[in-house]
C-alpha cells in the first residue's frame, strides 16, 4: 500500500473518531479502504473511475457486498476531496449498486434447541439473547448486569445498539436472572472488558448447525414476536431497534399455514 494511502487513512480515522462513529463502522471502513489500496495499487490521489468500476466488478460478490465497498468509497472520496487530498472524486457519476430485497430466514426451533446444548455454556444464553430478545451480536457482547431493570410490569434491558442508540426492551424473568447473576459483563473479555462482537458471532455459528448464523436468530425472535405482538409491526421495529419499518419487514417470516389459509378463504 503506498505512503500516501498510510497517511490518508490515519487521517480519516481520526476524523470518523471525532465525528463519533462507532467502533465497527471505523473498523469495516479502514478494511475496505486498506483492501481498495492494495487492489489499485496507485497513489490515492491517482485513482481514477476507472479504478473504482474495475474493483467493483468482481463477479463473485454479492450484490449487497459490492454496495457496501462503493458506500465506503463515496464516503472517502468525498472527504479526501473536501481535505484536498485529491483533487477529483472518483466516484463522481458511478451509479448506486441496487442491493436485492432480502428475505426473512428464521433459525428453526430445532437449530436453536442444538445450539443449547453447545459444550461452551456462554453460549447458551448468547443463543436466547439473540432468539428470545433479537439482540445483535454487537449488542450481545456488551450486555451488563447493570443493564437489567426491575420494573412494576417487570424485568426490562437497556441495549446499545447501532449507531448507539439505546432502547429498552422487556426481557424474561430467566433471561434477566442470567444477566443478574454476572459481576458486571455478562461476557468479560479483554476488548473494553467484554468479548467482541465478530467473537460472539464466531461461537454462535458453531453452536448452530450448519447454514444458520446469529442473524438467523434475530430472524427467528423478530418473526415470532410479530405474531405476538397481534401483527403489530411497530411494536417489533421498536424491539429490533430499526430505523425503518421496511427493514422490519424483511425479518419477519409469514408461517406457511398463514397463506394456506389466505389461499384457502380466496378459493
Amino acid at each position: 500500500m503506498h505512503a500516501s494511502w498510510t497517511d490518508a487513512l490515519t487521517r480519516y480515522t481520526l476524523a470518523l473518531r471525532s465525528g463519533d462513529y462507532p467502533n465497527g463502522t471505523i473498523y469495516l471502513r479502514t478494511y475496505h479502504l486498506r483492501r481498495f489500496a492494495k487492489a489499485v495499487g496507485v497513489d490515492v490521489e491517482h485513482v481514477t473511475r476507472e479504478h473504482v468500476l474495475i474493483f467493483l466488478d468482481t463477479p463473485q460478490w454479492a450484490s449487497s457486498y459490492r454496495r457496501s465497498f462503493r458506500v465506503t468509497l463515496r464516503a472517502f472520496f468525498r472527504w479526501a476531496k473536501d481535505e484536498r487530498i485529491v483533487t477529483r472524486n472518483p466516484m463522481k457519476g458511478i451509479k448506486a449498486i441496487a442491493a436485492p430485497i432480502g428475505k426473512p430466514r428464521p433459525a428453526p426451533e430445532s437449530a436453536v434447541k442444538v445450539a443449547q446444548t453447545y459444550s461452551d455454556r456462554r453460549v447458551a444464553t448468547m443463543v436466547r439473547l439473540g432468539a428470545q430478545a433479537g439482540l445483535r451480536c454487537c449488542e450481545i457482547c456488551r450486555v451488563h448486569r447493570n443493564d437489567v431493570v426491575e420494573t412494576h410490569a417487570g424485568y426490562r434491558l437497556r441495549v446499545l445498539g447501532k449507531g448507539r442508540k439505546v432502547r429498552v426492551i422487556p426481557i424474561t424473568k430467566a433471561l434477566a436472572y442470567e444477566i443478574l447473576s454476572a459481576d458486571g459483563y455478562l461476557f468479560p473479555g479483554q476488548i473494553d472488558g467484554h468479548l467482541s462482537a465478530a467473537y460472539v458471532s464466531k461461537l454462535i455459528s458453531r453452536a448452530l448447525p450448519d447454514g444458520w448464523t446469529a442473524h438467523t436468530l434475530r430472524h427467528r425472535f423478530a418473526s415470532r414476536a410479530y405474531i405476538g405482538a397481534d401483527k403489530d409491526i411497530r411494536a417489533v421495529q421498536e424491539l429490533l431497534g430499526h430505523a425503518s419499518v421496511a427493514t422490519t419487514q424483511i425479518y419477519t417470516a409469514v408461517e406457511d399455514d398463514v397463506m394456506r389459509r389466505a389461499v384457502e378463504f380466496a378459493a
